[in-house]
Order: structure tokens, then C-alpha cells, then sequence
């Protein structure tokens, strides 16, 4: 940045305004993510699932033409919008793509197709860690083309994705389609033995007839989805609250300290996210097996209880020689541990404990939440170091004690159920709790399907 700015004008920026320039850029994805979580809800009513994840594409494209093409143009400007495109590419595909595949998938593999996302959004960070090396893309001549290496999975979601049906849920439920409904299941299923799972899909239909798509705000207001929309908040803010980002903060110190070379720390560091990669596939293959609560329930117990080895650690890093390599195998097990649960499970979430007229606007809480807590951690994570030191991981294990909490005492299973069944067990719960505050309005409240 300075080195171009002097070259515009003659003069180099001081380091404040360096420093502040740095921050934008850094702050430019978050809040792109931010914008894309937003958008996200009223593209997937008003475009289907398929079309907008097809039409988010043009986002990235943008952004890698930006990137690309920035050095040659001499524009640090340019790598500021490429990184708020990216951000909105990241938004929308981390709300729709969950979406898309668990209202596409049948009920006894729906976890595991759903958490498909997480596991390739895992093989990106790896995949990214390693073309950033020095001698692929990493190098001072070949950055350009590293921040424009986005555009391949882009090119191959444009290429392959029109082949595949739409949301046949969308197509019945949302659209009132149901020749295309049943075409849609042919496609996917392979079968034309389609009645039960059809049947439940009329009867999920019925449960929301002469309903519109819900906006995010009515959700809060809504009492009958009180405990669906709390559990999507915590999980969610928990997600990026828990602190794994932060691992990654202090991967190459803790490195360092081990007696590892500095040329040699980026090579480890692809370790951190071959953790996170296998934990995730993994979490895809035991998810309906295991079920949910399980995996949340472990993966928050096993973060708290290494946040304190990590710590311990920390504060001895100097005085006890081999307390480095226990810090190392801390970074390791607290992202393997964040892999096995919450990185997958909680995008799935929302699809199963909300039905089809509030999923979207639901999902436009739970990416906002992320997306600002990850702007959260990021701006304030520096200012917790300096002022906790080697404890600065206290904030994190009061987030996980709290979540392992909500989840297993709060959290119901939706393991192998319907949408329909899971919305009967939380209504039980959401109307068990206007018992209590005597908003009870008789029994034929609990026979109507509706949210």
C-alpha cells in the first residue's frame, strides 16, 4: 500500500494510516460476509436455492478479476472490494448451501449431506494454506493470481450445479410445484417408489398453507419458535466465540517456541487445517449415527478442557522446557475438537428446527451472528491478549462451558426425524413454557402442525 501510494503521489503514507488502510482491508470480508448472510434469505425465497447459489458466483468472479488484476492497475482499492465481494460470496453460500442440500437430502442421510459444506469449506482453508506457500503462489511475484485462485471452485459450481434439480421442497412447498416436486425427487432418489416421502412432504405443506415467508424480525416475535430461534443464537455466536480462530492466532508463536524453524512453520501450520479437514469428514460420516447433540455436547467439553491445558502452557511456556510441545498438541486437539461438532453441526441446525417459511429468515440470524461475532474476536482478541496474557483463553472457555450446557440440557435431538416431528418436540417445549406463564389458550393449540 505504501510503496503504491508513493508512487501515485511522491510521498509515503504515515504508519497510522498504513495501519488503519490494513484494518479496512482485513474488516473488508467480515463485513462482506455480513451483507451476503443479509441477501441471502430473500434470494433463496424469491430465486430458489439453485439459482442463488448459480447467481452468487458472479460475486467471486468479481472479486478474483479485482485481485487479479490489482497489481498491474496498481490499486490497493482493488483488493479491498475483491475482499468485501468474497465476503458476500462466502455469506450467501454459508446460509444457502446447508439449506439446499438438507432440503434435497432423505431424512436418514440429511446430516451427513448437509455437512458436505463444512467438510469442503475445510478442504478450502487446506487447500488455501497450501498454495499460499513460498513456492507455489505465496511468492512476491504470484500473490495476484493466489487471491484469484477463488474463481475455480466458482467455475466448477457454474459448470456442474445447473445438471442437479432444484430444492424439491422449494418447488412444492414455496412454489406449489409438485409435476416438478416429484421430478425433482426422481433426479435425486433414482426411484419412482416416491409415496412416503412425498406424503411427508404434503403433510409439511399442509402444516404452513396461506403462510408467507417470514421476515427475521417476526421470528423474535413469534412465540411458538422461542426455543428454535435460542438455540440457533447460541450455537451460532458460540461457533465463532469458542475461540478456534484464535488458535490459528497463535500457531506460528507456539511453533516458534517448539524449536521449529521459521521457513518451516507455514509447512506445520497446513497441519492445523488437516486437523479441522479430517475431524470434519469425520463428523460427516458418524453425524447420523452419532446424532447431533453427541457431537456439539463432546466437541464444547473437549474445547473447555483444553482451553485450560492451553493456558496452564502458556504461563509456563518459558520455565519448563518441554511445555511448548504441549501447547503445540493444544492447537491441535482444540481444532480437531472444534471439527468433530460444532464446525459441522451447527449449519445444519437451522434447516431441521425450522420449517420451510421461517428457514430463511433464520438463516439470515445465525449468518449475521457469525459474521459479526468473527469481526468480534477479531477486532478484540489483540486487546484480550495484552490484557490477560497467558489466560487470555478465559473468555473462550466461559463461551464453551456455557454452550456444552444449553446443549445438553436445552438441545433436542433431531437425529433421523421429520421436520414435521422435530417441530412437534419443540412446540412442546415452546408451549410448555406459555403454560408457565399463562398464555395457555387450551388444547386445540397443540393438534395444529403450524409454526
Amino acid at each position: 500500500m505504501n510503496t503504491t501510494w508513493q508512487e501515485r503521489t511522491g510521498a509515503p503514507l504515515e504508519s497510522n494510516v498504513v495501519l488503519l488502510l490494513w484494518s479496512f482491508t482485513v474488516s473488508a470480508y467480515p463485513l462482506g460476509g455480513l451483507t451476503g448472510a443479509v441477501v441471502a434469505g430473500p434470494m433463496a425465497i424469491m430465486l430458489g436455492r439453485k439459482m442463488s447459489l448459480l447467481l452468487n458466483n458472479v460475486f467471486v468472479i468479481v472479486a478474483a478479476a479485482l485481485s487479479g488484476f490489482s497489481r498491474r492497475a496498481k490499486s490497493f482499492e482493488m483488493i479491498m472490494l475483491s475482499r468485501f465481494f468474497t465476503g458476500v460470496n462466502a455469506g450467501v453460500s454459508m446460509n444457502i448451501q446447508p439449506m439446499y442440500l438438507a432440503e434435497s437430502a432423505p431424512k436418514k442421510l440429511r446430516g451427513a449431506v448437509a455437512l458436505t459444506s463444512a467438510s469442503f469449506t475445510a478442504l478450502g482453508l487446506v487447500l488455501g494454506q497450501v498454495v499460499g506457500l513460498r513456492e507455489l503462489l505465496g511468492g512476491e511475484e504470484s500473490w495476484p493470481f493466489l487471491l484469484a485462485s477463488n474463481v475455480v471452485p466458482a467455475l466448477i459450481q457454474l459448470t456442474a450445479l445447473p445438471w442437479f434439480p432444484e430444492s424439491p421442497r422449494y418447488l412444492l412447498i414455496d412454489r406449489g410445484d409438485k409435476e416438478s416436486c416429484i421430478s425433482a425427487l426422481q433426479k435425486l432418489r433414482g426411484t419412482s417408489d416416491l409415496s412416503a416421502e412425498l406424503e411427508e412432504m404434503l403433510a409439511e405443506q399442509a402444516a404452513v398453507e396461506g403462510q408467507r415467508a417470514k421476515n427475521p424480525w417476526e421470528l423474535f416475535q413469534n412465540p411458538s419458535l422461542r426455543w428454535q430461534l435460542v438455540s440457533i443464537v447460541v450455537l451460532s455466536s458460540a461457533m465463532q466465540l469458542c475461540g478456534n480462530d484464535s488458535m490459528y492466532f497463535y500457531a506460528a508463536y507456539v511453533f516458534q517456541e517448539a524449536g521449529i524453524p521459521r521457513d518451516k512453520i507455514p509447512y506445520v501450520v497446513i497441519g492445523t487445517g488437516s486437523c479441522e479437514l479430517i475431524t470434519s469428514v469425520t463428523c460427516n460420516m458418524i453425524i447420523d449415527y452419532a446424532g447431533r447433540r453427541p457431537l456439539l455436547l463432546g466437541g464444547y467439553i473437549f474445547m473447555a478442557g483444553w482451553a485450560i491445558v492451553f493456558m496452564v502452557a502458556l504461563s509456563q511456556q518459558t520455565q519448563i522446557s518441554w511445555m511448548p510441545y504441549l501447547s503445540m498438541a493444544c492447537i491441535f486437539a482444540y481444532i480437531l475438537s472444534f471439527g468433530i461438532g460444532p464446525a459441522g453441526v451447527t449449519g445444519v441446525l437451522p434447516t431441521e428446527v425450522f420449517d420451510q417459511m421461517s428457514r430463511p429468515a433464520a438463516y439470515m440470524i445465525c449468518g449475521s451472528l457469525l459474521w459479526f461475532n468473527l469481526f468480534l474476536v477479531g477486532t478484540a482478541f489483540p486487546f484480550i491478549v495484552k490484557s490477560l496474557a497467558h489466560f487470555c483463553y478465559i473468555p473462550f472457555l466461559v463461551v464453551c462451558v456455557c454452550t456444552a450446557l444449553y446443549v445438553g440440557f436445552f438441545l433436542p435431538e433431531t437425529k433421523g426425524k421429520s421436520f414435521l416431528e422435530i417441530s412437534e418436540e419443540f412446540k412442546k417445549r415452546n408451549f410448555k413454557t406459555k403454560t408457565r406463564a399463562g398464555f395457555y389458550k387450551g388444547p386445540e393449540e397443540i393438534k395444529t402442525t403450524t409454526l
